[in-house]
């Protein structure tokens, strides 16, 4: 794995990310975990470290370029987190506390394992929970939601805002995000008591495509009682 460390490396230079070869070495073992577990269960659909590199720890870590209040003091929460994307490489990035979440128990006890062979159980935690159970089980305990291709904007919205304290912010990575879905998520962060403050666009590195990160703060408190219903924010969606 030497050749994509420091290929990593490199390419996060080139995007003014700065990783250390310590880090880099993590990064890499867990895209090598993930890959080897993938052959057991369907964790992703990349099967390539090469691919792997630029479509998770990359894209992961894009957020690094625009958002400069995300440091070791910040808790985040990874909602969805599937393979670990994007909350192990920001936990190793930023040495954070991160809370893994899955809905699939699967999932999470794979991400368990990938977290005690990386030596980041000590701070970070995999969960095997709906974002609304834990919404009601340690609500605004959060400053940072980071959720990655999981779902459309107005329904992480909903999701995250009874998570996150006062001042908080939901990252929501997108492939590309029309006028319609921002339209959508204009009227639910209202609701929820929470105002896009950014929208920044990227091009992974060699093509590897276009990604949108839409940044949210909570301002305020929502005009509904929050968390509904498991399965409410997906069936009713508010903001349509």
């Amino acid at each position: 794995m030497d050749r994509y460390e420091d290929l990593l490396i490199e390419e996060l230079e080139k995007l003014s990310i700065p990783c250390r070869e310590d880090q880099a070495t993590l990064l890499c073992k867990h895209l090598d975990l993930v890959i080897r577990r993938n052959k057991e269960m369907n964790l992703t659909r990349i099967d390539s470290v090469e691919d792997g590199l630029y479509l998770h720890i990359i894209d992961s870590l894009i957020c690094l370029r625009s958002l400069k209040s995300l440091t070791a003091e910040k808790h985040i929460l990874d909602l969805g987190t599937g393979a670990g994307f994007p909350g192990i490489p920001l936990a190793v990035m930023l040495d954070a506390d991160v809370t893994l979440l899955d809905s699939i128990s699967k999932k999470a006890a794979a991400v368990e394992g990938f977290l005690i062979a990386l030596g980041l159980s000590a701070r970070c935690v995999s969960m095997c929970s709906r974002s609304e159970d834990l919404a009601r089980m340690v609500p605004n305990s959060f400053e940072i939601v980071a959720a990655r291709a999981v779902a459309q904007t107005n329904v992480l919205i909903e999701y995250a805002a009874p998570l996150l304290g006062s001042g908080g912010i939901l990252c929501a990575w997108k492939a590309h995000i029309t006028e319609e879905e921002l339209s959508a998520a204009l009227r639910a962060a209202d609701i929820c008591g929470m105002r896009i403050v950014s929208r920044e666009t990227y091009e992974l590195p060699r093509n590897y495509g276009h990604r949108e990160i839409v940044y949210l703060q909570r301002v305020g408190d929502p005009s509904i009682l929050l968390p509904r219903r498991c399965g409410m924010a997906a069936k009713r969606p508010l903001g349509l």
